[in-house]
């Protein structure tokens, strides 16, 4: 039993999760399941087989639906059906290289498809707490070295942080329009978005980012290749924001409307590092392998050299801060991949995980 319950807030609640079949979903998914939730999952099929929640056979312990955040009148069903009194918007397209390539679909899944949660939000009374997560790139990214505050410009150069400024601009003009807090005597609901920053941990296998591309060159005893080395980042373990998540809307059901509004959880300045460091470490934690530069002359499309967060609301109104040190959610994430393959209880390896994080 965790030993950080959430005062119990979750034991017997419904709660949605958009993309639970995806890394950060799945995480969300089983550490809701340990506090006591039923968890109702909606979203596209997992993409391999070695993903956490396949891996961890989390379909078995939740109602696992199949469908497109795109689709409103499924998903509109799904909230008929289950009647949630808590969301998790998670489902998105989260790759920035993606976007370039195919941005309509960027846009009409992150943007199209949020709007598609907030109207079902709004039409069903069952709902009273939503938690709608975007990105730290959702921010007007001008590359300066202090954090962006939840209060700053949104922007977006790729498509992907662009459809991720969008959201919030669609979240905070729903709150505004329909669920405003001088009047929530009458409508009873409380939504929240929510930013983080690289998020990292086991079971992530997407394409163009260094934690998986790492493990899938060592797992082949090859070489790692990384495009920009001297790139800083906000690294964090997955269950960093997750807990962020999950306090915030602890505080939501406990206290109400002064905590709606965006939220920063991003890591500690140490965590915020170059990408070669990162490699460095994990190189070490795995116990083999090299790695070296891309040799390019030029990248084909934009990105982003430094990009932090600054989680003084969070810490103040929330008392919510990072618990694991980088090396702490390196040395995590490498027990995850190094067992997944070999290990036939990964559901338990995530549940320790979860509970040494809380006994931090």
């Amino acid at each position: 039993m965790l030993n950080h319950n959430f005062n119990n807030v979750f034991q017997g609640k419904r709660v949605l999760i958009t993309g639970h079949t995806g890394f950060k979903g799945s995480w969300l998914s089983i550490w809701l399941r340990e506090l006591g939730a039923t968890v109702i999952g909606y979203s596209l099929d997992p993409k391999n087989k070695k993903d956490n929640f396949v891996v961890t056979n989390l379909q078995s312990d939740i109602i696992d639906l199949r469908g497109d955040i795109r689709d409103f009148n499924k998903l509109n069903n799904v909230f008929s059906k289950y009647k949630p009194e808590i969301v998790f918007h998670m489902a998105a397209q989260s790759l920035v290289n993606y976007s370039y390539h195919h941005p309509k679909y960027t846009y009409d899944v992150n943007v199209m498809g949020t709007l598609n949660i907030l109207e079902a939000v709004r039409s069903h009374e069952s709902v009273k707490v939503c938690i709608i997560v975007t990105s730290d790139k959702c921010y007007e990214n001008k590359e300066w070295v202090w954090g962006y505050r939840e209060n700053d410009s949104m922007g977006g150069h790729d498509p992907y942080s662009s459809s991720k400024g969008c959201c919030e601009l669609l979240v905070s003009s729903y709150r505004n329009s329909y669920f405003p807090e001088k009047k929530y005597e009458h409508h009873q609901k409380v939504i929240a978005s929510v930013r983080a920053g690289n998020v990292i941990g086991g079971g992530d296998w997407s394409v163009d980012r260094i934690i998986p591309d790492c493990i899938r060159a060592l797992e082949a005893n090859q070489k790692i290749i990384i495009r920009n080395p001297h790139a800083v980042r906000p690294w964090q373990h997955v269950l960093e924001p997750l807990s962020g998540y999950l306090l915030l809307t602890e505080k939501i059901l406990t206290e109400g409307t002064r905590f709606s509004g965006a939220w920063n959880f991003g890591p500690t300045p140490s965590s915020i590092v170059p990408v070669e460091e990162v490699v460095t470490r994990i190189v070490k934690s795995w116990g083999s392998g090299s790695w070296g530069i891309l040799d390019v002359q030029e990248e084909e499309f934009h990105e982003a050299t430094l990009l932090n967060l600054d989680i003084s609301k969070a810490k103040l109104k929330l008392n919510w801060s990072p618990k694991w040190s980088l090396q702490q959610a390196l040395d995590s994430t490498v027990e995850w991949y190094k067992n997944y393959n070999i290990n036939t209880s990964m559901r338990e390896i995530c549940i320790k995980q979860i509970q040494q994080y809380c006994q931090s």
